[in-house]
């Protein structure tokens, strides 16, 4: 019988859905029957913190163990009832081009014996996993983002829980927008696409909704608002994504400097229009950010089965 070890590790930002997908990957590798009728013997592997894990993974260097776990039916066994990943995350790109270590990648998964590299993750992992994949690793990506953003596929694992996320907080929100006659700007993530935006704002019925694809008018936001105060409404909801700019400005960042992946940290345009709506306007006006509240908690059932 051929044995075949493949490693497994997540990337990027968490969300719900990952651990889901990690228990039934290793237990379809490691069902003996599966096993029997395909002539293979699979070993599993976990690698943790990401790309990282595979920088540092070095089998005959001191942190190995620290970065390198076996992974069993039994150990994954409850995994798909948690949000988050067990195997942790990060964003460290090997191929960084202030600090190249894709040869040290490369090396690792080579002195580990890994045949197939499984990498779940969003833009980033899956570029560095086809950066590889190019240089002679057999990959398998595994699409997960709540911003759901990637080509080549219509579903994302962790979306469908941050959607349900955004949903919930905005209906508990309405009860305080009624009682005080406030406007509330609720703020969601999505550097470069609205979806969760989009969809969330759908979903709880919000009374604007703003996206980066479309740059917005916030003399336009104000005529709106206050012609539905005018038709007799009592509050407004607005959802905004993180990535959304008003025409003309720029996107919001809440520190200076990007990532090892050229990325800045968004965030900070739902305060922002919310002083411009209070000043025009004259009405009561608070924001929230919901940000990592998104990325957290149990997966849905959607997210737990993972039908991509």
């Amino acid at each position: 019988m051929k044995k075949v070890r493949i490693g497994i590790l997540t990337g990027g930002g968490d969300c719900a859905g990952l651990n889901p997908a990690i228990k039934w990957v290793v237990k379809t590798a490691l069902d003996e029957r599966l096993q029997r009728e395909g002539d293979t013997q699979y070993d599993a592997i976990g690698i943790r913190e990401g790309w990282k894990g595979l920088i540092l993974g070095d089998p005959a260097g001191p942190d190995f163990k620290e970065y390198v776990v076996p992974l069993s039916q039994e150990l994954v066994r409850t995994w798909d009832r948690h949000g988050g990943t067990m195997l942790g995350t990060s964003r460290t790109n090997p191929y960084d081009p202030k600090n190249d270590l894709s040869k040290t990648v490369l090396s690792n998964i080579e002195k580990l014996g890994l045949e197939v590299v499984i990498a779940l993750g969003g833009e980033d992992t899956l570029g560095v996993a086809s950066k590889l994949s190019n240089a002679g690793v057999n990959i398998v990506g595994i699409p997960k983002t709540i911003d759901k953003d990637l080509p080549g596929t219509e579903y994302t694992l962790g979306f469908e829980t941050a959607l349900n996320v955004i949903t919930e907080e905005v209906d508990r929100l309405r009860t305080t927008a009624g009682s005080h006659k406030r406007i509330f700007v609720v703020e969601t993530m999505g550097r470069n696409a609205g979806w969760l935006a989009l969809e969330g704002g759908e979903s709880s019925g919000a009374y604007i909704i703003l996206i980066p694809e479309y740059d917005f008018s916030v003399q336009r936001v104000n005529e709106l608002l206050l012609a539905g105060r005018r038709a007799g409404n009592r509050y407004e909801i607005i959802v905004v994504a993180e990535g959304a700019k008003p025409a003309g400005g720029a996107q919001c960042a809440i520190r200076k400097g990007v990532d090892s992946f050229g990325h800045e940290t968004l965030g900070g345009i739902g305060e922002a229009l919310a002083a411009e709506i209070q000043e025009g306007t004259g009405l009561e006006t608070r924001s929230v950010v919901l940000s990592h509240l998104q990325r957290g908690g149990a997966p849905c059932a959607y997210d737990r089965r993972g039908e991509l």
